[in-house]
């Protein structure tokens, strides 16, 4: 089959418009074409109001040859590439060896168990948290009643922090193998909706990923796989080598028990504070890395749609608009929108007692009143947080502090509508957008939680996006604060072999350590460890 992309037809075409323009575009009689698959399907809307469906397709011709040397330069024309998944390495039969550890059961750890299970090694899965329906508890006690729990909240437990996310499910890392369509099929074999395999920019919402996850666990379990709820690892065994490195032997339990092994995927996510603490004080390598610090903004999402879309505004197949911005400061700073979440609400994502962080989630239908994106700037090491690799984690605890206190020390998030914020006055009420931040909004001066150079930036990019985007910098806007954990402030530096660079047997992986960046990242990020621990074991 050939893959021909960029093929561009009208909003509301019927369908048998497909494979006329099809014909068209690669110059054959109706009777050459054999068939065609939508694999992919997104928009063009730079016309509001003449807005195009833009289709990737594999498509069947009678003369394959004959196409593809007429297109031979044409880059939308291609043979149609090998997306199946082939295992790398499986367990010998009977194989009884020692077996790996996966720490961390968010998307990452995730498919790390699920990847070394259909592989044959029977992992076994450790996090702090709890089952995603424990957990889902627990987490609705911080947003209804300002309650945390330390150990099961937004952070920690089943699914990680993508479970309570608006579940996007695309990412700009380069995947030559295709291991995405790999996490995709794995979703929609547990409960996801087909249209995730073939929209350009598809997601699943929080209440189906509870679900998914739910059946994704089953599978791991029925391959052989284990799972240990609330089982916080603290420490490491390391036994030192004659060149000076370290061997991992093994995993120590808060509750005192013991796992021993030889390779352990350290899955957690970007806010295993205690977790990077004791890597640090054991030697493993870890250096500081760039994240981004700022607050959420809402909208009604109504307004971005007609920005967005124009009079197509509303059309079932366009959905609720999202946007994304960016913008270089004078100051040197790059303020930007950041996991933008059309139709969702912003929630309490902290992990610790006496701080408040901001995040934003969606459920599949998108069809809550407020649009809300992460408004960030960016920082670096050297600039922000030179104190050593734990440094920025220090900053984001500043940062997060500030805004418990700012908001009243309740839990309640500072918030700030923009046209006080613009005019460097505290707000003292809301106007037209009423914040979805629960458990409450302390309406007040942001200036109390963020850093001046962010405050700054913010000051010349809002007006700048509002020329992008009509009413971005509405007065009545609200900025709620502050979202810190963009990113993982850490990298744990790994070898070629995935391995930590000193510490033989570790294997860091996924967004906590630093070579991801939202749930489909941290899928493949997964798998590629997973089967770096397959072929280790397989080979002795």
């Amino acid at each position: 089959m050939l893959r021909l992309s960029g093929l561009k037809l009208p909003l509301d075409h019927p369908a048998e418009a497909m494979p006329v323009a099809i014909c068209e575009r690669l110059g054959l009689e109706p009777q050459e074409l054999l068939g065609h698959v939508v694999v992919r399907r997104g928009n063009d809307a730079r016309r509001k109001n003449a807005i195009q469906l833009v289709y990737t397709v594999d498509v069947d011709v009678a003369d394959e040859a004959a196409v593809l040397e007429r297109f031979a330069k044409d880059h939308d024309v291609r043979p149609r590439p090998d997306t199946d998944y082939r295992f790398v390495a499986k367990a010998p039969a009977g194989w009884s060896g020692k077996r790996p550890v996966v720490i961390g059961a968010g998307p990452c750890g995730l498919f790390a168990g699920l990847i070394l299970a259909q592989m044959g090694f029977r992992p076994i899965i450790l996090d702090r948290g709890k089952l995603v329906r424990e957990r889902t508890k627990d987490t609705w006690g911080l947003w209804r009643r300002a309650e945390l729990n330390p150990d099961s909240n937004v952070q920690f437990g089943e699914g990680g922090a993508g479970t309570f996310s608006d579940g996007k499910l695309y990412c700009r890392v380069k995947d030559p193998r295709f291991l995405g369509r790999k996490v995709l099929e794995e979703f929609v074999a547990a409960g996801a909706p087909d249209d995730i395999l073939t929209e350009a920019h598809p997601h699943i919402g929080t209440f189906r990923l509870v679900s998914m996850v739910e059946a994704m666990r089953r599978q791991i379990e029925g391959l052989g796989g284990e799972y240990r709820w609330q089982h916080r690892v603290d420490d490491l065994e390391l036994e030192r080598q004659g060149d000076g490195t370290q061997k991992l032997r093994g995993v120590h339990l808060a509750d005192g028990g013991f796992i021993e092994t030889d390779h352990v995927v350290l899955a957690v996510g970007h806010s295993a504070r205690p977790t990077f603490e004791m890597l640090h004080r054991r030697g493993v390598h870890i250096e500081a890395k760039p994240f981004s610090i700022g607050v959420r903004i809402e909208h009604p999402q109504s307004w971005i749609d007609r920005a967005r879309y124009g009079n197509c505004a509303g059309h079932p197949v366009l959905g609720a608009a999202a946007y994304s911005l960016v913008h270089h400061c004078a100051n040197g700073r790059t303020v930007y929108s950041f996991c933008m979440c059309p139709g969702g609400r912003v929630v309490a994502a902290t992990s610790e007692e006496g701080r408040v962080v901001t995040n934003g989630m969606s459920q599949y239908s998108r069809a809550e009143f407020n649009a809300n994106s992460g408004l960030v700037v960016g920082i670096d090491p050297e600039r922000d947080y030179p104190g050593g690799p734990l440094a920025g984690i220090e900053l984001q605890r500043h940062w997060e502090s500030m805004a418990f206190v700012a908001g009243g020390e309740t839990y309640h998030a500072p918030g700030q509508r923009v046209g006080d914020f613009l005019a460097g006055r505290a707000s003292t009420a809301l106007g037209e957008v009423v914040p979805s931040y629960k458990p409450g909004v302390t309406m007040t001066d942001l200036s109390l939680c963020l850093p001046e150079f962010v405050l700054e930036a913010f000051h010349e990019a809002i007006p700048v996006f509002g020329r992008q985007i009509a009413n971005y910098d509405h007065p009545d806007a609200v900025m709620t604060g502050v979202e810190t954990r963009t990113s993982s402030p850490i990298r744990i530096t790994r070898r070629k072999d995935l391995q930590s660079l000193n510490v033989a047997g570790l294997y860091p992986a996924g967004e906590g350590a630093g070579y991801a960046g939202g749930i489909l990242s941290a899928a493949i990020d997964g798998i590629k460890v997973a089967e770096a621990v397959g072929m280790s074991i397989a080979a002795e």
